[in-house]
Parts: C-alpha cells; sequence; structure tokens
C-alpha cells in the first residue's frame, strides 16, 4: 500500500484539514510485481472505504493503533481517514458543517486527487464509536453513494450514551464528563433529536419506506462496552424494520484491541467487487 496524508482547504469548513489516503500497490507476493503495466492500468479505479474515527481521536488513529494497512493490502481497497474533529459528523449547531463536509465536498476531494471510484458499488463507511454513528449516518442519509456500512462499537444513541457516563462519572470517570458538552455543540437540544436527521432509527425507517436500494450494514459491539446497551436497542429496531444487517457481538471493551479484531471483520464482509 501506498500511504498519504494530505493537508488541503475545505470550503465547507473554511480551514485546512487532513486525511490520510492508503492506495493498493503490487507487493512482493503479487503475481504481477515485475510487471507494473498489469498493475497500474491507466484510468483503474478503486473500491474505496471512508474509514472514521472517533471521538477523542483524529486522522492517524486507525493507522497508529491497528494493522489496517495490512489488513486493506489484502483486500486491494483504498482506504480514506479524514480528520473530524469533535462533530459527530453532523452540522453541529455550535460548530462547522461537518456533515455536509463528508457527505459532499469529501469524496469529491479524495477523486480528485486520487484514484477513487465514484460508483454506488465501489463506495463503503465504517467507523468506531463516534465514526460508527457518523457511518450509518452517512449511509442511511445518502443510500445511492453507499453499498455497505458498518459500525464498530457504535455511540448510535447519543442521548442515551451521556446520560450513561454522566452516571458513571458521578462514580469517579471525571474523564467521561465533557460528553454532554460536545453533544451539545453537535446537536444543540438533546432532547430533541428522535424524528430528525440526527436519529439513526428515524434514518432507517425512512430509507426503510424509500423506494431505493438500501445499504448493507454491518454492526458489532463488546459486551463489556458502555455503548453495548444502545447497539442492542438499534439491532433490535433494524431487525423489526427488515434491514439488512449483519450483527457481532462478544467479549470486549470499548477499546483498540477489540476495533482492530473487528476492523479485519469488516474489510472480510465487505462487499468489494475485484
Amino acid at each position: 500500500m501506498a500511504l498519504m496524508e494530505c493537508k488541503f482547504f475545505s470550503r465547507k469548513l473554511m480551514l485546512q484539514t487532513s486525511m490520510f489516503v492508503y492506495i493498493p500497490t503490487p507487493t512482493m507476493d503479487d503475481e504481477n510485481f515485475g510487471r507494473l503495466d498489469q498493475y497500474f492500468e491507466e484510468g483503474k479505479k478503486y473500491p474505496t472505504l471512508y474509514l472514521l474515527h472517533g471521538l477523542s481521536d483524529d486522522h492517524s488513529a486507525w493507522l497508529r493503533n491497528t494493522s489496517i494497512e495490512r489488513y486493506a493490502e489484502a483486500k486491494k481497497i483504498a482506504i480514506v481517514m479524514p480528520a473530524a474533529d469533535h462533530s459527530f459528523y453532523t452540522d453541529m449547531a455550535y460548530g462547522k458543517p461537518y456533515y455536509s463536509y463528508f457527505s459532499e465536498e469529501l469524496p469529491q476531494i479524495a477523486r480528485t486527487l486520487f484514484p477513487l471510484s465514484s460508483k454506488r458499488e465501489d463506495n463503503f463507511v465504517a467507523g468506531l464509536s463516534m465514526g460508527g454513528y457518523g457511518a450509518f449516518k452517512l449511509a442511511l442519509s445518502n443510500p445511492e453513494k453507499y453499498a455497505a456500512a458498518a459500525s464498530l462499537s457504535g455511540a448510535l444513541n447519543l442521548y442515551k450514551v451521556a446520560n450513561s457516563l454522566a452516571q458513571k462519572t458521578h462514580k469517579g470517570s471525571p474523564t467521561l464528563l465533557p460528553l454532554h458538552q460536545v453533544a451539545m455543540n453537535a446537536f444543540g437540544n438533546m432532547g430533541e433529536l428522535s424524528g430528525t436527521e440526527h436519529d439513526l432509527n428515524y434514518l432507517a425507517e425512512r430509507v426503510k419506506e424509500s423506494n431505493t436500494e438500501i445499504p448493507k450494514l454491518y454492526q458489532c459491539c463488546g459486551t463489556e462496552d458502555y455503548v453495548y446497551e444502545v447497539n442492542e436497542d438499534f439491532k433490535d429496531f433494524t431487525k423489526k424494520i427488515g434491514l439488512d444487517l449483519t450483527y457481532e457481538e462478544g467479549p470486549g471493551g470499548h477499546d483498540w484491541s477489540y476495533w482492530d479484531t473487528q476492523i479485519q471483520r469488516v474489510l472480510q464482509w465487505l462487499p468489494v467487487k475485484q
């Protein structure tokens, strides 16, 4: 894989931002390693996974904490890892329009600078925690753009997660305290999210009732994770309305040892056409 860090100006965000991008390249084990004309086809466009980070991370988190490069190399898929700050991948109530950036501007910039396919069947989005919410939000809001989406330990209902963490904070976890402020900055009034474009259940029901092809969904969560309950809730709801959801759970917490294992399963599950 070729790894590039790209720094560029976003007109949506009105600031300089960054992304890491992996592009497949031949390896010693590749049958066409010595024949670059067989590997680097002029005009070739790669299937692409937009891989989203969590709340306390940045665009470097996946490559620093997992072996995503090695896993993606075997899949021959490009990986785009953008920076999202504390946005929850939304047009923030008190902040910047990150949803518009991720859904409109970022893919256009990435495809202009790198050989990435624009075909729906070649585009996927996945993320962990805050990024799991963002992945499902992007896919369910734009089913014509993504063939599949995956959430790893997703904060799929921020109102419930924030309340749960507030209770734990009172038991001696001071690092959890800022989440309510982050949520307010992103969404404004947390009590008014139900039935809006910030509500994944609403988005799932809306896309189910639409006359469009629905992205395949993959969801996983560790049974010791503090977001386990909201993941069970979303799984039950999507199964009830009949969405194509693959769900997995097992021992694990909200940590990189779990995500490094599960991103391998996500890559295996992705419907990548070779």
